[in-house]
């Protein structure tokens, strides 16, 4: 599935790098800082990049593991995805979506339609994911207020969830150490359980845990009354909360119990969709779900434009248009919603993820998990987990008590260091590594992946036992 355009170039990279790094630190401000190094972090510097390769800042050639961020699905450096760039932008490079239409934007709408599970006929573009899931929220408040039920405002999210940076979306994030220092609406949030099967209790079933989550989700609503309750904001598996794969059947239990109490149910995408389970959406043809909503971003353009949306039921859209509310507006939008470079970039993508690539994914999947689960013979990997091409491996003191917070906190970025070493870049997350290369990716390179991992996992383990942070499972 690999399609090269030529070989690359690094040259002049190491004689620009120190000038650049200099840049960096001075001016640029990087995602996730530290209060001690804002504004003086200068990260890895990529010089060029390639099908599923990128060239580090030592010319090194280093496996795209993470994907860019879980986005570059037909590879780096695609010919035909550049030409589109080029080509919209000499035709119509902008126009204002309060007062106009350009024809990528209706398209790519009726594309992702017709894509979409049950009858999620209306797609609503921004600009990434933090800003699709938001869409979703914002337009589940004014739902339930032009129905009469302004009150109907609290969120039900779960523990170890990632769905965005803005105010809303940071607020609903499950991740401890991402809502640590930063004020959020916390009254307005409902967090439940995250599904991880590896932290059920030792006597617990996989199936009875699900009974246990859907339970602890009727009691919270139950508490909180479901009257005061606009909607449950869910990633179908959590992706950057380190790959949780929940147990069969409980998404479908949320989706009838949210039903129950008129609780819009949001499936965010923004990771699953477009190709990393094999299908444009996962909803549907993977979990068998009909939501409200469904978020989507990363994928749609491969990471070659920033682009999001948020796809919506006509049962919503009409219970909205039937409500008597004609006047009341939905005051929300972006500059850059439904941009026609992006739109058309990627109506492009998804063709080309058309044209095999999903099935390439589904074909593949079978063995990218095989493959990565043997890690688990190293006393250090607690659990290798995942679907599709996406997977996290979880690193932890000992399988008995299966506790993370024992190894040293960086234990991730130290896999990380040997991995780029031996020519892998991974995204390191904690205690956990993640991976979701680009889709294109073919049996020889998963080999050398999980050889590299193999590899970079046991350094680590030997620096952790001569620093006296692990004494080995």
């Amino acid at each position: 599935m690999n399609k090269q355009v030529g070989a690359v170039s690094v040259a002049g990279a190491s004689e620009a790098q120190p000038e650049i790094k200099e840049q960096a630190r001075k001016h640029l401000v990087q995602p996730w800082p530290v209060a001690g190094g804002l504004g003086e972090t200068a990260h890895m510097l990529v010089s060029a990049s390639e099908a599923i390769y990128i060239y580090d800042e030592q010319g090194r050639k280093l496996i795209d593991g993470p994907g860019g961020m879980w986005c570059v699905q037909v590879g780096h450096r695609r010919e035909e995805l550049a030409q589109v760039l080029y080509d919209q932008s000499m035709a119509m490079t902008y126009s204002s979506p309060w007062y106009t239409t350009s024809g990528p934007a209706a398209e790519l709408a009726a594309v992702i339609a017709d894509r979409a599970p049950g009858d999620l006929d209306h797609v609503f573009f921004s600009t990434g994911g933090s800003t699709a899931v938001e869409t979703a929220i914002r337009l589940a408040w004014f739902y339930h207020a032009v129905r009469g039920k302004p009150h109907k405002t609290k969120l039900l999210t779960r523990e170890g969830a990632y769905h965005g940076s803005t105010f809303l979306t940071g607020s609903i994030c499950g991740k401890p150490r991402d809502r640590d220092w930063m004020t959020q609406f916390d009254d307005q949030v409902i967090r439940l359980s995250s599904p991880a099967t590896l932290r059920r209790p030792d006597d617990m079933s996989i199936e009875a845990f699900g009974d246990h989550l859907v339970a602890e989700a009727e009691q919270r609503i139950a508490e909180a009354g479901p009257d005061t309750i606009a909607a449950f904001v869910g990633e179908p598996i959590m992706a950057s909360g380190g790959v949780i794969v929940p147990p069969e059947g409980y998404l479908g239990r949320m989706r009838e119990l949210c039903r129950k109490h008129d609780i819009l149910f949001i499936m965010d995408e923004v990771v699953t969709a477009f190709g990393r389970l094999g299908h444009i959406f996962a909803s549907g043809d993977v979990f068998g779900l009909d939501p409200d909503m469904i978020t989507f971003a990363k994928g749609v353009t491969s990471g070659y434009f920033p682009l999001g949306g948020t796809v919506i039921s006509s049962a919503l859209v009409d219970e909205i248009k039937q409500s008597g509310q004609d006047s009341a507006m939905f005051a929300h939008g972006y500059t850059y919603s439904s941009h026609p470079v992006g739109c058309a970039l990627a109506l492009k993508n998804i063709a080309i993820m058309e044209d095999g690539l999903l099935q390439h994914t589904r074909a593949l999947t079978p063995y990218f998990q095989k493959r990565l689960k043997e890690l688990e013979s190293l006393d250090l990997v607690g659990e290798v987990r995942g679907m599709g091409l996406m997977a996290g491996i979880e690193c932890v003191a000992d399988r008995t008590s299966k506790n993370p917070l024992a190894l040293d906190l960086e234990v991730g970025a130290r896999i990380d260091t040997h991995c780029q070493e031996l020519g892998l870049l991974v995204r390191p997350l904690i205690n956990m590594i993640v991976m979701s290369p680009p889709l294109i990716i073919e049996k020889p390179e998963i080999d050398r992946m999980v050889e590299i991992l193999h590899e970079g996992i046991s350094r680590t383990m030997v620096d952790l036992k001569k620093e006296g942070l692990w004494s080995g499972a």
